[in-house]
């Protein structure tokens, strides 16, 4: 299991620096432009993966604690994975937040992911296989840097389009 965990929270600072790499890229000056994602801007983007992240931190911290999945974030009649109607409401939700906020927010959650694994124990690991919402092998399967990843092209293709 330490091995595991290891693995695991190298593959989480592998997805922080990625991260950080392509807020740097972005730069504060066009992070609130938008077309990052369609009419999203960069901060949108990040207010987008931040409450995505936060929600496989709360499960993964519940199953440290030995404690049933917890609910997500958003309300419940949105369902548990209906992208379009949970996207809409997370922009509704932190679209005012100051761009200071976003990007600590951000950053905070690579380490709070990094705790919750931390915290797991060995029982807690097999637990989480169990409950079926990190697939059959758990954290060997978990891409921390998945979600960013499949965003990431899409900023980098906006970056390309934005005048010099």
């Amino acid at each position: 299991m330490e091995q595991l965990r290891a693995e695991f929270v190298q593959r989480i600072n592998f997805a922080h620096k990625r991260w950080r790499r392509l807020v740097a890229d972005v730069g504060e000056e066009r992070m609130e432009l938008p077309g990052a994602m369609g009419d999203w801007t960069f901060k949108d983007v990040a207010s987008h993966l931040t409450a995505w992240r936060r929600r496989a931190i709360g499960r993964v911290a519940a199953a440290g604690r030995g404690e049933p999945v917890p609910p997500s974030p958003w309300p419940a009649d949105l369902g548990e994975d209906e992208d379009d109607p949970i996207n809409a409401w997370i922009h509704d939700q932190t679209k005012d937040r100051p761009l200071p906020d976003v990007l600590a927010d951000a950053d905070l959650a690579y380490d709070d992911l990094v705790a919750a694994i931390q915290a797991l124990r060995v029982d807690n690991t097999t637990d989480l296989q169990r409950r079926g919402w990190l697939g059959p092998n758990a954290l060997v399967d978990f891409d921390p840097a998945g979600h960013l990843i499949e965003h990431e092209a899409d900023v980098r293709r906006w970056l390309k389009n934005l005048p010099d």
